[in-house]
């Protein structure tokens, strides 16, 4: 697919996406069926997340027979890219498929259930939510706001991102306009860079404009389907700011408390399956996406140099004292629960995962197959 797929619609005015939300109809429910519309943040058909929103949507309606059907709008048909979070308070829809850091106006507590710096990985994060109290502290945090969310999603590891100029020592971080959402972007700000919070879809414009000097997104499967490649060649490695990115679902208490007990289970299962699926994607299509990108489009991998990563965790590790510290109630119950998880999780990762990741080839001299 080409780039302007993905883009096609991201334009839309604010008070044309209104009016047209006014237009449309409330939820159906004629014997027995329910029509709910789903926002999301991204562009059209963008692999990854755009179409495992639209799998999500999908397997809804199969699993529950049509009862509980789920229209999909893509960042721009409905509501803003970066609104799904009023929508859904609102009742402009019924569910959404975002990232909770991207609504840190509503909370800083909000970060931590996408990803924050150097935090948890994916399988990590999953254990949070599931069995460390983390789904239950996201209950407390979003139920002022009228809104329920579940686990939808991961992209794993994400790559630290694309920069026009190469980037040798913390003196070429200084004043760059990068894009980065969520705590990462504060943490830039704080190492001297601006941050600047854009919507997938608006990337690639700005970046090819000058308006930005750099971008993250998410990795090779996705960064190659946005044609970053086109305008920026150097792309930087480890992304520090997300080393697990959860996605999100949220659903207006309203609407969920209206369903019946068996469509609520079948709504959660769609979620965490959608969760496995999409980690899944990722994992398989990075590599060969990161091959096409270095050997076709001659994209120039390069490790952040050390200065600037030790810059990266002295300023996390600033961020995160100050939200144990100053932060409100909520926020410091959340990032206490999360910390403490965080610390438990590099002891046995360090055993287990990276133990074996990094032992892995030395005595097995395996055929490539």
């Amino acid at each position: 697919m080409e780039r302007r797929n993905f883009l096609k619609g991201a334009a839309l005015g604010g008070v044309a996406m209104a009016a047209a939300a006014s237009s449309f109809p409330k939820p159906a429910l004629s014997q027995g069926k329910i029509q709910w519309r789903m926002v999301t943040s991204w562009p059209k058909n963008l692999p990854g997340l755009g179409t495992g929103a639209q799998r999500l949507a999908d397997r809804i309606g199969q699993l529950t027979d049509g009862r509980l059907t789920v229209q999909l709008y893509a960042g721009g048909e409905l509501v803003p890219a970066l609104a799904c979070f009023d929508a859904v308070a609102d009742g402009t829809a019924q569910m959404s498929h975002d990232c909770a850091y991207y609504h840190l106006s509503k909370s800083p507590a909000a970060a931590f259930f996408t990803a924050v710096p150097a935090g948890l990985l994916a399988n990590e994060h999953n254990a949070w939510i599931y069995w460390g109290g983390g789904q239950e502290l996201w209950d407390e945090l979003y139920k002022p706001f009228g809104i329920k969310a579940f686990m939808s999603g991961n992209t794993g590891v994400q790559m630290g991102g694309w920069f026009r100029k190469e980037i040798n020592s913390m003196a070429d971080m200084k004043g760059l306009k990068f894009r980065m959402p969520g705590q990462g972007g504060q943490v830039l700000t704080a190492i001297g860079a601006t941050q600047v919070n854009l919507p997938g879809g608006e990337i690639f414009p700005n970046l090819q404009s000058g308006a930005i000097d750099g971008t993250e997104w998410v990795g090779p499967y996705n960064d190659l389907a946005l044609g970053f490649y086109q305008v920026a060649k150097y792309y930087y490695w480890p992304g520090f700011h997300e080393p697990g990115s959860n996605l999100q679902s949220m659903i207006n208490i309203k609407a969920w408390e209206e369903l019946a007990p068996d469509l609520q289970e079948i709504v959660k299962a769609a979620c965490a399956a959608e969760n496995d699926r999409m980690l899944a994607e990722f994992n398989a299509r990075n590599a060969p996406a990161l091959e096409t990108l270095v050997r076709e489009h001659g994209v120039q991998l390069r490790r952040f140099p050390n200065d600037v990563w030790n810059e990266f965790g002295r300023a996390s590790g600033e961020l995160m004292t100050n939200l144990l510290t100053n932060g409100d109630a909520i926020t410091k119950k959340v990032a206490s629960s999360f910390l403490a998880f965080r610390q438990q999780a590099i002891r046995w990762t360090r055993i287990g995962d990276q133990g074996f990741a990094e032992s892995r080839l030395l005595p097995f001299d395996y055929p490539r197959g």
